[in-house]
């Protein structure tokens, strides 16, 4: 059997939970074969792996997002059919999308996509599009933004699909455009596993985004919308790490009968008896945080909050565990914050680490992500008998209602969260207590 692994922005090039979950779920069945199709955004990226692969990987195929049509000189313009031209228009306008037609005109035709981002057939179904919806708007500012929205799209479009027998996709998004092409060229199956929604997240980022604004930041969400919905029309399967997912998933068009939950899941044993705190650390209240250092994990909220309970409890460190060269200019702003506020020997950077070595030392974990599905690090938390707060009210509740742990479910800004860690040394004393 051949399976497509059809993941955006995380395996093999980023660590993370879901990198790691993939990466164990292609160790686990080593007699199947593999194919990676990795979607990042640039060739800056392009064979930087930072996992080993395994052996049962054969292939890894890579789409770039923010590529260049790089052989339009030898490609013809190409005229749209009727047939053709009305898939293009239902896409744009998203009435009933014709989605077929749209996967054959762009695998069986040699199309140049700079002719047609700017050619008649996309002006007028934008300028249709306009007409309808966003009359009030500046016209050329708003066709530069539909060729700026679809240029990603139609390179997935033209992406090579290997071939297999399952393609799953571990996100909806472009990799769920990749799987439904795929599954309507070869008549394959498709599985779709999210572990933080796809649309949410794209949707709180385009909220925070300063690069759009107004009614353009809608427009992107609808663009991600409809490809979300894409992907769980045509999948076999749609699974969530959570129940409240799963009714997110319904909310943004899956049916529910394709639905399932299928929670996140850890070796316990290999976290057990580890190493506890060191001579060091017994006059200090150690913080963890295991997580990449990027906006998502809003990792400055938790930084200047740190530094309001620093100054009520001296004996706090907060140990931020996890890669920071995913976005290296964001974990710069956290550096620099850090040193701002006075705190460069109370925060510890450690970059990545094999949290055996580190989790036994910390009296309590915390996590300030704006969004996540069902963090492993929740889970190891648990497993070596360490309180957790999390930010997310949605996670708290599922965690709490399925194992009853005690944790603060509460969603919080700065302040709130400056309350929760101030209270770390108690919790972690009547965690003890519990235990």
């Amino acid at each position: 059997m051949r399976v497509c692994i059809v993941a955006e922005g995380c395996y093999p090039f980023v660590v993370g939970g879901v990198s790691s979950w993939i990466h164990s779920m292609i160790r686990l069945f080593p007699k199947t074969e593999f194919v990676i199709l990795a979607i990042a955004a640039n060739r800056s990226l392009r064979g930087k792996y930072a996992y080993e692969l395994p052996e049962n990987v054969s292939e890894v195929y890579e789409l770039y997002l923010q590529d260049v049509d790089w052989n339009k000189k030898h490609r013809r313009r190409h005229r749209l059919n009727k047939e053709q031209y009305r898939a293009l228009r239902s896409l744009i306008l998203d009435q009933d999308v014709q989605w077929n037609i749209l996967f054959d005109l762009f695998q069986k035709n040699d199309i140049s996509l700079n002719d047609l981002l700017m050619g008649e057939d996309f002006l007028l179904a934008v300028t249709d599009c306009y007409n309808l919806k966003y009359s009030q708007l500046v016209f050329s500012d708003f066709l530069w933004t539909m060729r700026s929205i679809y240029l990603p799209l139609f390179i997935t479009l033209q992406m090579e699909l290997p071939k297999a027998d399952l393609y799953h996709c571990v996100a909806t998004g472009y990799a769920g455009v990749l799987g439904s092409m795929a599954k309507h060229i070869y008549g394959s199956r498709l599985l779709v596993s999210e572990h933080g929604i796809y649309t949410r997240e794209r949707e709180e980022e385009l909220i925070k985004a300063k690069w759009v604004n107004g009614i353009y930041k809608n427009i992107w969400i609808d663009q991600f919308r409809k490809m979300s919905k894409l992907a769980y029309q045509e999948s076999s399967l749609v699974t969530s790490l959570f129940e409240q997912a799963r009714q997110l998933q319904i909310e943004l068009g899956c049916p529910p009968e394709k639905t399932a939950v299928t929670p996140n899941g850890i070796r316990v044993e290999n976290l057990q008896n580890i190493a506890g705190k060191q001579p060091e650390d017994e006059v200090k209240i150690n913080i963890g945080a295991v997580l990449r250092v990027t906006p998502i994990k809003d990792v400055k909220t938790m930084i200047q909050a740190f530094a309001f309970a620093k100054a009520k409890e001296p004996r706090l460190k907060l140990w931020i565990m996890g890669p920071w060269d995913e976005d290296e200019e964001y974990a710069k702003e956290c550096f620099e914050l850090s040193e701002t506020l006075g705190l460069s020997e109370d925060i510890e950077f450690t970059g990545r680490i094999n949290i055996k070595d580190y989790l036994g030392r910390m009296d309590m974990t915390i996590l300030t992500s704006v969004s996540e599905g069902q963090p492993l690090t929740i889970l190891e938390s648990y497993a070596a008998h360490k309180p957790c707060n999390i930010r997310s009210q949605y996670i708290a509740a599922d965690f709490q209602a399925a194992e009853h742990r005690p944790f603060c479910p509460k969603r919080f800004m700065v302040f709130h969260l400056n309350r929760l860690l101030f209270c770390c040394d108690s919790i972690a004393f009547s965690i003890h207590r519990l235990a």
